[in-house]
C-alpha cells in the first residue's frame, strides 16, 4: 500500500465526517426532508445497502461479521438482526457516536461493537464476512487491492465491497466537482476501471484462494457505485 497517500486520504476523510459535513451527513442518513439531489443519494445508498446483504447468507448467526467504514451504521444493525456478531468500526468519531445513538433498544446488548479507528486494523482479529459499503472509494486502485488483501488474510467465507466504477459520466462529474470545489465537499472520490480491479485480483497470488462473485452497478441521481463479492470456494 502507498501507505502515505491512503494516510493522507484517510486524514482527510476524518475531517470531514467530523467536522465540515457533520450535521449533513447525520440527516443524509435519517428520515428527515433532504434536497432533492441528496435524496437521490439517499436512494441510492439504501439500494446499495440492501445489494450488499443480499449477498450474505439470509442467517449470521455465528459469524463474526466486520463492518468497515460503518458510518451510523444501518447495515450493522441489519446483519446483527440476522444473527451476526458484528464489529463496526469508522474513522469518525461522529459517525460512531451517532450509530450508537440510533442503535435500536431490540437488539440484544452486545450484537454491535462499535469502535473507533482504522477498518485496515489486523488487531480487529479473524472474520467470517467483511462488509465495506462505500468505504473504499476514495482509494486509487492499488490502496484498494492492499486494504482488500488485509481483509483476505483474516477473513474465511467472503469481502463484499464497493468502488466507483470509472465511466464517462463518472469521470466528467468528478471532473467539475473538482475544477469547482465547495467547503462541504467530501474528498475526491477516485474512480476504478473494473477490468483493471478485476485484473489485479486475479493476479495477486494473496488471493489465490479467492473467486470474484456478483456484482451489481447501482445508480441513482447522483449516487453511482458498484458492488463487488470475493468469496472463498
Amino acid at each position: 500500500m502507498s501507505y502515505v497517500g491512503y494516510v493522507q486520504r484517510r486524514g482527510q476523510l476524518q475531517t470531514y465526517f467530523d467536522r465540515t459535513a457533520a450535521d449533513a451527513w447525520a440527516r443524509l442518513t435519517s428520515t428527515e426532508p433532504v434536497s432533492r439531489i441528496r435524496a437521490t443519494v439517499r436512494a441510492g445508498r439504501d439500494t446499495m445497502r440492501d445489494t450488499l446483504l443480499g449477498f450474505l447468507p439470509a442467517d449470521l448467526s455465528g459469524r463474526r461479521l466486520l463492518d468497515a467504514g460503518c458510518g451510523t451504521g444501518a447495515l450493522s444493525v441489519a446483519a446483527a438482526e440476522r444473527g451476526a456478531d458484528v464489529l463496526a468500526i469508522d474513522l469518525s468519531s461522529t459517525l460512531v457516536a451517532l450509530a450508537q445513538e440510533r442503535l435500536p433498544s431490540r437488539l440484544n446488548a452486545g450484537s454491535i461493537d462499535f469502535k473507533l479507528g482504522d477498518m485496515s486494523d489486523a488487531a480487529l482479529g479473524a472474520f467470517d464476512h467483511v462488509v465495506a459499503m462505500d468505504s473504499l472509494i476514495h482509494y486509487n486502485c492499488e490502496d484498494v487491492v492492499e486494504v482488500l488483501a488485509g481483509f483476505a488474510v483474516r477473513t474465511s467465507r467472503s469481502i463484499v465491497f464497493t468502488f466507483a466504477p470509472r465511466t464517462p459520466m463518472l469521470t466528467v462529474m468528478h471532473a467539475v466537482g473538482r475544477a469547482f470545489p465547495r467547503a462541504d465537499r467530501a474528498p475526491a472520490i477516485e474512480p476504478v476501471a473494473e477490468s483493471r480491479l478485476r485484473e489485479r485480483l486475479a493476479a495477486d497470488p494473496r488471493f489465490k484462494d479467492w473467486q470474484i462473485g456478483r456484482t451489481r452497478l447501482v445508480t441513482s441521481g447522483f449516487y453511482k457505485s458498484q458492488a463487488l463479492e470475493l468469496v472463498r470456494p
